[in-house]
């Protein structure tokens, strides 16, 4: 077992996600990534382990959280990164647009967060991240984004604060939107 903790970072591609996986690996973390295409964002190395899929897959999900247990035996922190957001007025909105947003936004999140969470619990440590999307939060006008933002805000509903049974329980859940701690530019 290595003393060092691991993190799972979703959607580990470009951005946000390579800066997080690099952060982690900085700090002295194991790192499990993944993204569509994990592999070809990074080199797999002895403290990283990539997964390529689509989380908003169920088995993509299992395979995330079983990485961390087979290399590492432990999850320390999830990372939920993966998110789409596409812009067009709402009528203009397809089945198939609103089926890709449900199964990467929301699917994804559950997926994975419900498997870490369990083995966090059984372990009695870990923490979950969820980066949301800022529009959220504070929606900006002319923005077609009602579509989007229907998925998107989904950590609100997660947040410790707002479930009974969650603190009683103590899940490690926390929400971060970028807007609300002043880390993008504001219209």
């Amino acid at each position: 077992m290595s003393d060092k903790k691991p993190a799972i970072v979703t959607r580990a591609s470009p951005v946000i996600g390579a800066g997080l996986v690099a952060a982690f690996l900085k700090e002295g973390y194991n790192v499990i990534a993944t993204s569509r295409d994990a592999s070809r964002s990074f080199t797999t190395s002895p403290n990283l382990v990539l997964i390529d899929g689509d989380i908003g897959r169920q088995g993509i999900a299992t395979k995330c959280t079983e990485a961390p247990m087979r290399h590492f035996e432990t999850i320390d922190v999830l990372v939920n990164n993966a998110g789409i957001f596409r812009t067009k007025p709402f009528t203009d909105f397809t089945t198939e647009d609103f089926n890709a947003l449900v199964s990467t936004n929301l699917l994804g999140f559950l997926y994975i967060t419900q498997l870490a969470v369990q083995q966090m619990l059984k372990q009695k440590s870990g923490n979950v991240l969820t980066i949301s999307a800022s529009l959220a939060d504070q929606p900006v006008a002319g923005r077609h984004a009602s579509v989007s933002m229907m998925t998107k805000g989904r950590p609100e509903s997660s947040n410790p604060k707002s479930s009974n049974r969650i603190r009683k329980r103590r899940y490690p859940l926390q929400r971060y939107s970028p807007r609300r701690r002043g880390l993008t530019a504001q219209r």
